[in-house]
């Protein structure tokens, strides 16, 4: 039987956004090589990372501090991976798919995203499942849900030695980032909002 603070709190939802972004990899891959088709899949797929990212850093991460032994390290070591993550979007996003290098980012974004969604999945969210109160999984869940609409779609990669410090977007990027994906149709040929 589910356990439904997993499937009703932040754990659920984060999977939920796994396995929705393994599908639109899996649409990528179905895709012909260097077609339209396959940009509007990977600008997709980068609006749907850049908000996972962003309510990560701004509910998950938090709580892993909070709750987990060694929270700080594991929390530092998932900024560390979005940061990589939101590189490879950010080079991507400056592509052609009909470049060489647009595969080769692919490949690259799709191994960073598997390695970090498996670590979550099978590391650190039973720890934080273990000890977080289920109440407070729920409440970090509707969080998620109320933030991933308005989140930022936009990749910006941290400086280097920011990467610990946490999120450093300004309050209305998400708005600004939403206004500019409409104007250029971003991500909505593939299915977007």
């Amino acid at each position: 039987m589910p356990d439904d603070t997993q499937d009703s709190g932040i754990i659920g939802e984060l999977t939920a956004d796994h396995r929705a972004v393994q599908q639109l990899f899996d649409r990528i891959r179905a895709a012909a090589p260097g077609s339209a088709e396959r940009k509007d899949l990977a600008d997709r797929v980068t609006i749907d990372l850049v908000r996972h990212g962003a309510v990560e850093k701004e509910h998950l991460y938090p709580a892993v501090r909070r709750y987990l032994p060694r929270g700080t390290a594991w929390a530092d070591r998932g900024l560390a991976n979005h940061a990589g993550i939101e590189r490879v979007l950010k080079e991507l996003d400056q592509r052609r798919p009909d470049e060489g290098e647009f595969d080769g980012l692919l490949v690259e974004l799709v191994t960073l995203v598997t390695a970090h969604s498996v670590e979550e999945e099978q590391r650190l969210f039973p720890l934080l499942q273990a000890v977080c109160p289920a109440a407070e999984l729920r409440e970090l869940g509707e969080k998620v849900r109320a933030d991933r609409p308005t989140a930022p779609t936009r990749p910006r990669p941290p400086a280097p030695q920011a990467e610990s410090a946490g999120p450093a977007v300004l309050p209305g990027t998400g708005l600004l980032d939403r206004v500019r994906d409409i104007l250029t149709r971003r991500g909505r040929r593939a299915g977007g909002p």
